[in-house]
C-alpha cells in the first residue's frame, strides 16, 4: 500500500493552539480532516476524563527547585490528557465510518428494494395477459392431459416465483430500514462524542497555557529538569545506517522517526514538523506504508505482544498505566521518542520514563 504522507501544517507559537475549540480560532491541523481536526474522540465516550493539574501547581512555591518539580508533573498530566484526546479521534473516526457504512448500506438495500418492485410489476402485468392464465382457463384449452400437467406447472413456477419476489421485497425493506435505524444511531453517537470533546477543550487549553507559561519561567538549569524528570537525558542519535531493523518496513519507520531527531513537541501534533509521542510513531509508520491510529492507547493494542529481551528496532515501546506514551526502539537500550513540551525529538535510555508498559512489534 502506497505510504500515508501527514499534510504540512504551520507550527503555532504556543501548544494550545493545535487544538480547536468550537467558535474559536481552528489550527491548520484541525482542517485536515473535519471540524474538529483529524476527528477529536473519547476513548470511551462516556469514560474520558480531562486529569487535573497538580493542585500544588497553581500555588505559590517556596523554592524554584519545587516549581521545576511542579511543571515536570503538570508535563506528565497534560501528556495522559493529550493522549487520551488522541484516542478520542481514534474513536470517532470509528463512529464515522460506521455511520458511512450503515448509509451506504441503507443506499444498496433501497436500490434492491426499487429493482424487486419493478419485478413484481412485472409479474403482475403478466398475470392478466396473453402469457397468465388461471387453472380454469388452463383445464378448458388444455387438448390432451400431457398439456394440462404441463401448463399447470407453469403456473406453479410463475406463483412460486412470485412468492419468492415478493418475500424478497419484504427482507429489503426491512433491511433498508434497520440500515437507516443503525446509520442515524451510529451518526448520532459520533456527534455526541464530539460535543462531548468540544466541551472539554476549552479547560484543556487553559492547563496548557498555564504549564507553558510556568515552564517559560524557569531557568534553562530548571528546564533540563524537567526534561530529565520526563523523558530523560538527550542521547547522541546514531545514523540510520548503524541501527538494521528487521524488515524494511520497520527499517523505513525508523529511518524516518531518526530523520525528526530535533523537531519540536507539541501536545497533539502528528508532523511533519512538530509532534506529540504517537504523532512521531503513526508519522514514521506511515512513511513505510503502515498506518497507525495517532494514539499511545491504540497502538498500545496494534501488532503483536513483544517481550523486553526480544525487542528489535522498529518496536513500538510502551510506558504507564494506563499507557500514555509511546516511543520506538532503536537497539542498545535506546529510543528516540518525543518526550514533553519544550523539548526535541531525541534518542533517550528504554529507563529514562521509569513506568515501562511493554512492547507491540508492527514489522518486522
Amino acid at each position: 500500500m502506497p505510504p500515508h504522507v501527514a499534510t504540512p501544517h504551520a507550527l503555532p507559537t504556543h501548544a494550545p493552539e493545535q487544538f480547536t475549540t468550537v467558535g474559536r480560532r481552528t489550527s491548520p491541523s484541525a482542517r485536515r480532516s473535519g471540524p474538529l481536526g483529524s476527528g477529536l474522540l473519547v476513548s470511551a465516550a462516556a469514560a474520558l476524563t480531562v486529569t487535573l493539574l497538580p493542585a500544588t501547581a497553581s500555588a505559590v512555591p517556596g523554592t524554584a527547585d519545587e516549581v521545576a518539580a511542579q511543571v515536570a508533573e503538570a508535563s506528565h498530566e497534560l501528556e495522559v490528557v493529550s493522549e487520551q484526546l488522541n484516542e478520542a479521534r481514534v474513536v470517532l473516526d470509528g463512529h464515522r465510518d460506521d455511520a458511512r457504512a450503515a448509509t451506504e448500506a441503507a443506499e444498496a438495500a433501497q436500490a434492491r428494494l426499487d429493482s424487486l418492485d419493478g419485478q413484481v410489476r412485472l409479474l403482475a402485468r403478466s398475470a392478466f395477459t396473453g402469457s397468465g392464465m388461471s387453472q380454469l382457463d388452463v383445464l378448458l384449452s388444455s387438448d390432451s392431459a400431457d398439456q394440462l400437467v404441463s401448463q399447470l406447472g407453469t403456473l406453479d413456477v410463475i406463483a412460486g416465483h412470485t412468492d419468492e419476489v415478493l418475500s424478497g421485497v419484504s427482507l429489503a425493506s426491512a433491511d433498508a430500514e434497520q440500515s437507516r435505524d443503525d446509520a442515524a444511531a451510529a451518526a448520532a453517537e459520533a456527534q455526541r462524542v464530539v460535543d462531548e470533546i468540544a466541551a472539554k477543550q476549552e479547560d484543556l487549553e487553559t492547563r496548557i497555557a498555564e504549564y507553558q507559561q510556568r515552564y517559560d519561567e524557569l531557568t534553562a538549569g530548571q528546564q533540563a529538569e524537567v526534561a530529565r524528570a520526563h523523558g530523560g537525558d538527550s542521547l547522541p542519535a546514531p545514523a540510520p545506517s548503524g541501527v538494521v531493523a528487521p524488515s524494511s518496513a520497520a527499517q523505513a519507520a525508523v529511518n524516518t522517526a531518526l530523520a525528526q531527531v530535533g523537531d519540536p513537541y507539541i501536545w497533539g501534533a502528528g508532523g511533519p514538523n512538530a509532534f506529540d509521542c504517537s504523532g512521531l510513531t503513526s508519522y514514521a509508520y506511515a512513511a513505510a506504508g503502515v498506518t497507525l491510529p495517532h494514539s499511545s492507547a491504540s497502538q498500545s493494542r496494534m501488532g503483536k505482544a513483544v517481550s523486553r529481551g526480544d525487542l528489535q528496532p522498529g518496536d513500538l515501546v510502551f510506558f504507564y498505566s494506563p499507557v500514555s506514551h509511546v516511543g520506538m526502539y532503536i537497539g542498545n537500550g535506546q529510543m528516540v521518542h518525543a518526550s514533553t513540551s519544550g523539548q526535541p525529538v531525541k534518542v533517550a535510555s528504554l529507563d529514562s520514563m521509569g513506568s515501562y508498559n511493554g512492547a507491540r512489534r508492527i514489522a518486522g
